[in-house]
């Protein structure tokens, strides 16, 4: 249920493996456009675990998701380097460390006493002497390099204004690399890269991810249930599918939980399923009415507004005010800045929907 497990715990994404694989190779910089959870980052280690890719080039795959700035994203490519060297032993670390000397090393150690090894920037140097290093380090590879930059839009909301720029400019003059952008504000990643005033614009491929067919997904749950001879009807499957749209993270929980209580010989029902999915929601009841005591009134009354119509529309016009019994226009602006800014709300070609399909059914049951 979570990280990359290999091929044989892969579902399907052939064609996506092979046309990634190829633009990488073929000298393309890509950007990789998905909702959340749907196997973008599987996508990536799947794709990078390939033999061509494997045996001739280094790869990096680098989660920006929680920096907030640009000395985080520095810090964050700085560990993503150091703990791909690691297996090469500590002259390949010192070697970077040498060429990267504006990232200073560093040990901590935690409440038990275990060390941990970390890095910072040396204060008297500024962080875009650091970026400028990493890329020089890059660029000295002895392999050519493909590196992901996870979450890639989070760095339109980093307080410095030029990231965009800096970031372009290095990338372009790094001829040692090629990069894959990806991300899950569809939105953003498409002014990123699509708007002619933006830096970014016109200098990669598009790959967009959509959700797997019922049909592979379906083939890849029965084959795992089958070797372990316990029994998952089609039906059960497609009405799982159907119930989270076809998001993998959320069907593969389930299904997890169903794999680890059922018995040999067990055939899946309908009520095993609801009955999971039940508990799968309870465990996370305590989280899910924290997060909401956290809200402003108004806030909660949206949120719960926007899970009532499923997939919302235009939240501010009069019907949707008054069926919902909410208050003006610019208060719900204001709640659903907020809303969005938390990343419990999701919006997708003007449809507005809560981003957790397992708090989406808590607050169905709760409110």
């Amino acid at each position: 249920t979570s990280g990359y497990a290999g091929s044989d715990y892969f579902c399907d994404r052939v064609n996506e493996t092979t046309k990634l694989k190829e633009l990488l190779l073929n000298g393309n910089n890509v950007v990789l456009m998905s909702p959340r959870r749907i196997g973008k980052t599987g996508l990536l280690y799947h794709c990078f675990n390939q033999p061509e890719i494997k045996e001739n080039c280094y790869t990096f795959i680098i989660d920006i998701y929680a920096t907030k700035n640009i000395e985080d994203l520095i810090f964050e490519m700085g560990r993503s380097i150091v703990r791909t060297l690691k297996p090469k032993g500590h002259k390949a670390i010192e070697k970077f460390l040498e060429v990267v000397s504006a990232l200073r090393p560093g040990v901590t150690f935690d409440v038990m006493g275990n060390a941990t090894w970390s890095l910072g920037i040396d204060k008297p140097l500024s962080p875009e002497f650091a970026l400028e290093q990493i890329f020089e380090y890059i660029n000295q590879s002895d392999k050519h390099c493909l590196i992901a930059i996870d979450e890639f839009q989070q760095i339109t909301y980093y307080p410095e204004k030029n990231v965009e720029a800096i970031l372009r400019t290095y990338i372009q003059q790094c001829t040692n690399a090629n990069f894959v952008f990806s991300g899950s504000e569809r939105h953003l990643l498409s002014e990123m890269f699509n708007s002619p005033a933006r830096p970014f614009f016109s200098s990669t491929s598009t790959l967009p991810l959509s959700i797997l067919p019922l049909e592979k997904y379906a083939e890849f749950v029965d084959r795992h249930f089958t070797k372990a001879e316990k029994n998952i009807p089609y039906d059960i499957i497609a009405l799982l599918y159907e119930r989270f749209e076809g998001v993998t993270w959320y069907m593969q929980k389930v299904f997890n939980q169903l794999y680890m209580t059922m018995q040999e010989g067990e055939v899946c029902t309908p009520n095993m399923l609801d009955q999971t999915i039940n508990e799968i929601i309870n465990s996370y009841s305590s989280n899910y009415a924290d997060l909401l005591y956290q809200l402003t009134s108004r806030q909660k009354q949206l949120l719960i507004a926007i899970n009532r119509e499923g997939k919302a529309r235009e939240l501010t016009s009069s019907r949707f005010i008054k069926k919902h019994h909410l208050s003006t226009a610019s208060t719900i602006q204001v709640a659903l800045k907020s809303l969005m800014e938390k990343q419990l709300i999701t919006h997708n070609l003007g449809e507005y929907e809560v981003y957790d399909k397992f708090m989406s059914l808590w607050i169905n049951k709760n409110y």
